[in-house]
């Protein structure tokens, strides 16, 4: 197994993704044995149901409020009580950016720590997607602080539908912001190995991306 394997979330989040492609993936999972596969909320059930006899645990990672993160709160809640109980054990939620920009951060916290203890209560990890290109170094502060309060596993850089997706640069200033046990996923424009390898070393953990094959040179 390539150790770069263990950090790559298999990602396939396309609007027009089909069942087969979808299927796909979950074979591609299963091979190379990638940390976990993230789909969309309406594949959850379909990916347990592909990844029930895989020999090696694989997470299963679903989407909630994506990928503009302004749904209103009651709306994420159902997202992802829904993506938990069809088997989802890994949420990536988008963080509500307009209620940030607008420097409602108690209610932005407020909001992921209750979609936190919902994920906790069931076993789940949370994933923070904080859309960095769209945040100066202040914002940048304020939102890794506001996901550490909130009690997040991760703090993730973007969800790949934004100007700009992961930067080395930008992964490093969060590790030096979080906390230790508050890790980071560095997601959005990975496609090679060289620039997987410069993530983690700047202290990313987990890789989103839809190249894993091509990383780990399979393809």
């Amino acid at each position: 197994m390539n150790a770069l394997s263990t950090y790559i979330d298999h990602t396939l989040l396309s609007p027009v993704a089909s069942e087969t492609d979808i299927r796909k993936i979950c074979e591609e999972a299963w091979k190379m044995q990638f940390k976990a596969i993230c789909i969309a909320p309406s594949y959850v059930p379909y990916v347990v149901e592909m990844m029930e006899f895989c020999p090696v645990k694989i997470e299963i990672a679903t989407v909630i409020g994506f990928p503009l993160g302004y749904s209103v709160t009651s709306t994420k809640i159902s997202e992802a009580e829904t993506a938990l109980k069809d088997g989802a054990t890994e949420l990536d939620v988008v963080m509500n950016l307009s209620r940030f920009k607008s420097m409602a951060y108690l209610s932005v916290r407020e909001e992921i720590q209750q979609l936190t203890q919902i994920a906790h209560s069931s076993g789940a990890l949370i994933k923070v997607i904080i859309e960095t290109a769209y945040l100066d170094t202040f914002e940048l502060y304020t939102a890794c602080e506001i996901c550490a309060e909130a009690s997040a596993d991760f703090v993730k850089t973007s969800t790949g539908f934004a100007t700009a997706g992961a930067d080395a640069g930008i992964v490093k200033v969060m590790r030096e912001i979080l906390p230790p046990h508050v890790k980071i996923k560095a997601s959005g424009g990975i496609k090679t190995a060289a620039q997987a390898k410069a993530m983690i070393e700047a202290g990313a953990e987990r890789i989103g991306t839809s190249q894993g094959p091509a990383i780990l040179g399979i393809i």
